[in-house]
């Protein structure tokens, strides 16, 4: 089967293992500093925050509504949820690798909490879609939460069934978002990250449902 015949099958399908991209041993190189609030991108971190990651999309502009939160700390976007170590955004793009387009998010918990981010995330996009996400069609699009511990995971698992039965209000379909624990995951490369700050016109495919989650 031919490169572009695999990335047909694969766009609406995860690979397995053994179909997987190989990838490489070396990272990306990833800036020191998030481009707006000049913060590191990469650990460690100090000791009082804590960590989150989502997958809602288009990384470009889950980011953006992240790091425009009060209380979070920095932001970066990731490679998530499959084989291929250290992927480059084309072989991402091709299914060929398992991975989603993540947001990882710093916070501290002082001054907004990880309930808020869940908020965030059922809200602002549409967790319904499987492997899309409005006009962006890939495996790479698919809704995600990954949890750093137990508690994230019960909380995500808990706000997961209140905002299905709010869905389930207005006639909306069931919620095809990942929850799992916390995954191998790989930096984006360099222009990726805070693209929407350094490029305040480029392109932002998210939206949500406009369906809000109960208090």
């Amino acid at each position: 089967m031919t490169l572009r015949s695999q990335i047909l099958v694969h766009k609406q399908a995860l690979p397995d293992a053994g179909q997987a991209l190989p990838g490489r041993a070396t990272p990306v190189p990833v800036p020191q500093t998030h481009f707006v609030s000049g913060n590191p991108l990469q650990p460690p971190f100090p000791a009082h925050l804590q960590q989150a990651m989502f997958a809602m999309g288009c990384f470009w502009g889950a980011e953006r509504r992240f790091w425009e939160q009060p209380g979070v700390w920095t932001t970066a976007v990731i490679y998530a949820g499959g084989h291929t170590p250290n992927p480059t955004y084309e072989e991402v793009c091709s299914g060929l690798t398992g991975h989603t387009e993540a947001v990882l998010v710093v916070f501290d918990p002082q001054q907004i909490s990880y309930g808020d981010l869940l908020r965030l995330f059922w809200e602002a996009h549409n967790p319904t879609q499987g492997m899309r996400q409005g006009n962006d069609l890939g495996t790479q699009y698919r809704s995600a939460i990954y949890c750093f511990d137990e508690d994230q995971l019960q909380m995500a698992r808990d706000s997961e069934a209140r905002f299905q039965a709010e869905l389930n209000k207005h006639g909306l379909g069931g919620i095809t978002t990942e929850i799992a624990d916390l995954p191998a995951f790989y930096y984006a490369e360099a222009y990726h990250q805070q693209y929407l700050a350094k490029n305040p016109g480029g392109y932002c495919g998210l939206g949500g449902t406009g369906v809000c989650m109960p208090a």
